[in-house]
C-alpha cells in the first residue's frame, strides 16, 4: 500500500530546504568599506591635496586617495582607473590596519580630454566607491 505524503507536509520540507541553501549568486558582504575617496594633484602626510572632480590636461598626474576601513586585517582595495569606457589602470592597494589612507596615481596625457573614473573594488571584485572626475582643455 502507498503512503501519501500531504501537502503541507510537502510545503514544510520546500520551506526548509530553501531555508538552508543560500540564495545562488548571493554576494557576501563586503568586509572593507571606503569611508573617504577623492582624485586630487598630491597626497601629502596621508593627506589628500587640491581635491577636485575637474582638471586641466596640462597636470601631468592625479591621485586616487582612499581611507578605508575593515574588519579583516589585511586585505586590498583596487584602483581602477578608466578613460571613457576603456580601462587604463589597475593598481591593487594594501589595506594593513582597521583604518587605512591610500592612494594610486596616474599619468595623464594631455590629449587624455574627457571624462575619467575610478572604480575602488574589494578583493572579490564588489564595487565600494566610484569617483567620476573631468579632463578639460
Amino acid at each position: 500500500m502507498k503512503k501519501m505524503v500531504s501537502f503541507s507536509g510537502v510545503m514544510v520540507w520546500l520551506i526548509t530546504l530553501c531555508l538552508l541553501i543560500p540564495a545562488a549568486g548571493a554576494q557576501e558582504a563586503s568586509k572593507v568599506q571606503v569611508v573617504a575617496a577623492a582624485i586630487c594633484k598630491n597626497v601629502v602626510d596621508r593627506e589628500a591635496v587640491d581635491i577636485g572632480t575637474q582638471f586641466s590636461n596640462s597636470v601631468s598626474r592625479l591621485y586616487c586617495f582612499t581611507k578605508a576601513v575593515s574588519t579583516q586585517i589585511p586585505t586590498e582595495v583596487v584602483h581602477v582607473w578608466s578613460y571613457g569606457d576603456v580601462e587604463r589602470a589597475r593598481v591593487s592597494l594594501a589595506v594593513k590596519a582597521a583604518s587605512w589612507r591610500t592612494y594610486s596615481s596616474k599619468a595623464i596625457q594631455s590629449h587624455e580630454i574627457g571624462p575619467w573614473r575610478v572604480d575602488v573594488l574589494d578583493t572579490s571584485g564588489n564595487l565600494l566607491e566610484t569617483i567620476n572626475f573631468e579632463i578639460t582643455q
